[in-house]
């Protein structure tokens, strides 16, 4: 699929809920206020920098698909773009990183102590807005949520620099750190509307598969992205140490010098040899097996909501499900 078509496509799926994305704006404007200047100054520039939101996008087209009328699907969408802006900011310290979605991470600009902060001030701030909608349910998804998220992260770092990392072993992190909280934005998007339990279930079904295509594809876009495209510095997770699910089956199925020189630069975070092993990754079919990966999670997000009415809502969902694999950003 061609980057205009890329492009198109997600287009569609956010003019569907274009003024619900206006009005989820407005709130995150609103809520980002501090009396405290730096504050402001580095949630703006994070928030500023845009991204797909795909996680407040979910909660509106869930909510949405099942008839919501309401306001409340603005806040929570706003929750939850807040918790994934602070994981971000806390994530680009621990992974000292220095680009993301084409521009200097906070922390390269402001400093490790300042990002930290900043995002603890934005989960704090996302506490104080799901406390704000009354709701004991609400509150479980998101404070649960958040908790997986953080295990996610601990988990991530025990894996660093372990080239003994299996597959199911990565793929707990993907459920944890990545796609829990797609997982919790489409549930609150159903639960908001009156769905039942079942629905509710489903919607997470949805959200959990969709957040694993996601970050199965950034993995592939480790290796095959465009830096200038996908807005990070390509081999970054090499660099980091990160087993990600390329490496992983290259050790498997791949050559014993290849298996070697792969556990050498896990251990060390080597990227000297970045082209070597690029090219053994291309080669091999590990980039083909991590994409068919995507595509069965992707498969089953959208079984989940093929109970749904028909709207263009539920196309939506659709789509997003194929969006998710078919990206090059």
């Amino acid at each position: 699929m061609s980057a205009a078509t890329q492009h198109a496509n997600s287009n569609t799926i956010t003019q569907t809920i274009a003024a619900d994305m206006d009005a989820v704006n407005v709130v995150i404007r609103q809520r980002l206020h501090s009396e405290v200047p730096l504050v402001n100054q580095i949630a703006e520039y994070i928030i500023s920098a845009g991204g797909k939101r795909i996680r407040p996008v979910l909660v509106l087209l869930v909510a949405n698909a099942y008839s919501y009328q309401g306001a409340a699907h603005h806040e929570l969408a706003a929750v939850v773009e807040f918790i994934h802006t602070a994981t971000l900011l806390h994530d680009d310290v621990v992974d000292e990183s220095s680009l993301r979605r084409g521009r200097a991470t906070a922390n390269a600009l402001f400093g490790n102590a300042a990002s930290v902060l900043v995002g603890d001030f934005l989960y704090s701030r996302a506490f104080q807005m799901m406390v704000s909608l009354n709701s004991m349910r609400v509150m479980q998804i998101l404070s649960d949520a958040t908790n997986v998220i953080a295990e996610g992260e601990v988990l991530q770092l025990l894996n660093m620099h372990d080239p003994d990392v299996s597959e199911e072993r990565y793929l707990q992190v993907i459920r944890s750190k990545t796609a829990k909280l797609f997982e919790a934005a489409a549930e609150l998007g159903a639960l908001i509307s009156g769905a039942n339990d079942e629905q509710i279930a489903a919607a997470g079904e949805y959200g959990r598969s969709l957040g694993t295509a996601f970050q199965l594809i950034d993995d592939v876009l480790d290796y095959a992205g465009d830096a200038a495209e996908i807005g990070k510095n390509v081999g970054d997770d090499l660099r980091e140490g990160k087993p990600t699910l390329p490496l992983i089956w290259l050790m498997s199925h791949g050559t014993e010098e290849q298996r070697q020189l792969v556990r050498s630069c896990i251990e060390n975070g080597d990227e000297q040899h970045f082209d070597t092993i690029l090219a053994a990754i291309t080669g091999s079919g590990a980039l083909d097996y991590t994409r068919r990966a995507a595509e069965v999670a992707a498969e089953r997000a959208a079984d989940a909501v093929s109970g749904l009415p028909a709207s263009v809502y539920k196309d939506a969902l659709l789509q997003l499900a194929r969006f998710a694999v078919d990206r090059t950003h």
